[in-house]
């Protein structure tokens, strides 16, 4: 039986595309949340927290774009048209965010410079990224196989309110991630902190799941009929489930299980996303095997995702691994 390499390739995409966002999540969440702590120590802290590891978690971006290119190259030629002011802003906040990583060791006389860059580039990023989502879960209009729309299509009331949710979801990440890997007051911040952005995070996601059945024909048509409306209840009981699990967490002071259960709701969030887009990779104008590139090409790119992959897992795990328990406030990554 022959392989359904489109299928296998928009799953690895996927998979790769989620695990940037639940690992490069809590990073860029920790830069939202560093204008609410004054104090240096703190700050050194919490970026010590996410120094050995935040560049690694950007690999998967780069996995999901190049993938897109390379297997997908008719969805990258029209996506990007489409986004490139709020992808442009994400990829230079993300430049300054790293740079700031490096330069705020280094100098004392510009530190609040740097720790401004941190911040900004954290929020910049994570808005941009919400911003994208949403712009593509609205729909990118195509025509003749290219991009049939207009410059500030992207920008819209949906696209902001995304845009917004993904910056307090980050942050809610942030928070928890703060919990499980620091100690004494700055991890009884970090959970008050978390406490606020679950609610608000799960509001949100509540606010967006409403609004996107009415997006589209197609949207309304896959959450309420059968067999896909079994998800438009399993989900929402999920999310409500690893609410519960969060707050009991916080109240309880435990350490990992906040962050942990802040994941779920990533996950299922993106599930939700899934149910909606499929079969459509540019929702709802390519699917998935209208985008894809000769079999040829997806079998010799799938020989070497099959040994890249797993590599970047297991240096992934190993990092995670080496680096895991609470941060000694005395000492540091750098």
């Amino acid at each position: 039986m022959a392989l359904d390499l489109p299928f296998i390739w928009a799953a690895i995409i996927a998979f790769a595309v989620l695990a940037y966002v639940v690992l490069d999540g809590f990073d860029l969440g920790v830069g939202i949340l560093f204008p609410f702590f004054d104090k240096k120590h703190d700050r050194d802290v919490m970026m010590n927290s996410v120094a050995p590891v935040w560049d690694g978690n950007e690999t998967w971006l780069v996995l999901g774009g190049g993938g897109l290119l390379a297997v997908f190259p008719l969805a990258y030629a029209t996506i990007l048209p489409a986004l490139y002011a709020p992808l442009i802003a994400m990829l230079l906040a993300l430049i300054f965010r790293g740079v700031a990583f490096e330069y705020r060791w280094r100098t004392k006389r510009a530190e609040r410079l740097w720790d401004g860059a941190f911040a900004g580039g954290s929020i910049v990023a994570s808005f941009c990224q919400g911003v994208a989502l949403g712009a593509l879960v609205q729909g990118i209009p195509v025509a003749n196989r290219a991009y049939a729309g207009g410059w500030w299509d992207w920008l819209t009331p949906f696209s902001i309110a995304t845009g917004f949710a993904v910056l307090v979801g980050y942050a809610l990440l942030g928070a928890t991630w703060l919990v499980m890997r620091t100690t004494g007051d700055l991890a009884d911040r970090a959970r008050r902190f978390a406490f606020a952005t679950a609610i608000l995070t799960v509001v949100a996601m509540a606010s967006v799941s409403l609004w996107t059945p009415f997006l589209k024909p197609e949207y309304l048509d896959r959450w309420f009929r059968y067999p896909t409306a079994i998800f438009s209840v399993i989900v929402p009981l999920l999310v409500i489930g690893c609410l519960f699990v969060l707050l009991n967490g916080l109240k309880t002071k435990h350490d990992s299980r906040p962050f942990i259960a802040a994941l779920g709701l990533f996950v299922l969030a993106y599930i939700g996303i899934g149910i909606s887009f499929y079969p459509y990779i540019v929702p709802t104008s390519v699917t998935i095997w209208e985008a894809a590139g000769p079999d040829e090409s997806l079998a010799f790119l799938l020989v070497g995702a099959a040994v890249l992959v797993p590599l970047i897992l297991a240096y992934t795990a190993y990092a995670y691994w080496v680096f895991r328990g609470k941060i000694d406030p005395e000492e540091g990554y750098h």
